[in-house]
């Protein structure tokens, strides 16, 4: 028998040497870290500088928001104390003409009772304060955003505003006791409610209104 020749196409050739790819390592110096480092830094210390900023600026709107209440609350008050004001010069002209008039006295407390608007025809209080943009202020910490003369100007204000309102229940306790309602004791009665207009009321209604003026003067800068 004859041998077969393997076929052309099945002679394997040997495949070429596959030559390595040289790597490449590329020194860099100490200055090229030391920028990339800086630069990292400065991009830090950008972004820090820009929030804070941001919530100055927040804080700054805030602030401004705050004073403009108050100080529209404050005129409005202003404008409530000389309103009140001139209606309690009238209340204590009409007891001092009480006083003088036993006819008067007479009407005043009749049948066990006792009638306030022969002196007072509008009510103990004529006015009454609002306070609810300087306690959102106050819930805020506005003391840490103005300065201290404001502040302490701003709470003695309020104060005396609570001292003014006062006089309602301090009145009230005089007009509700059973000794109010005897005929024999109106003179008394007529005396100790004028005290309290004078003393909670009306002696601090000039200074009162002068700090109203200087604290509306304060927040408009």
């Amino acid at each position: 028998m004859e041998e077969e020749l393997p076929a052309e196409n099945s002679i394997r050739e040997p495949k070429p040497a596959i030559e390595p790819i040289p790597e490449v390592y590329v020194l860099r110096g100490w200055k090229e870290y030391a920028g990339e480092s800086l630069l990292i830094i400065f991009s830090v210390l950008l972004a820090l500088i820009l929030t804070e900023y941001i919530n100055y600026l927040h804080d700054q709107k805030d602030t401004n928001e705050l004073i403009s209440n108050i100080r529209n609350e404050m005129i409005t008050n202003r404008k409530h104390e000389a309103e009140q004001y001139a209606y309690q010069l009238k209340v204590l002209k009409s007891i001092d003409s009480a006083l003088a008039s036993p006819e008067m006295q007479k009407k005043i407390v009749a049948n066990g009772e006792f009638h306030l608007n022969y002196i007072a025809p509008q009510g103990i209080l004529y006015r009454y304060f609002d306070d609810a943009a300087w306690e959102v202020a106050k819930s805020h910490n506005i003391a840490s955003k103005v300065d201290i003369k404001t502040i302490y100007m701003l709470t003695h204000i309020y104060a005396d505003q609570e001292k003014v309102a006062k006089i309602e229940d301090e009145v009230a306790k005089v007009i509700f006791s059973p000794e109010s309602r005897k005929p024999e004791n109106v003179r008394t009665t007529l005396i100790l409610i004028r005290d309290n207009y004078k003393g909670w009321a009306v002696d601090r209604a000039a200074g009162l209104l002068y700090q109203y003026d200087e604290a509306i003067k304060a927040l408009d800068k």
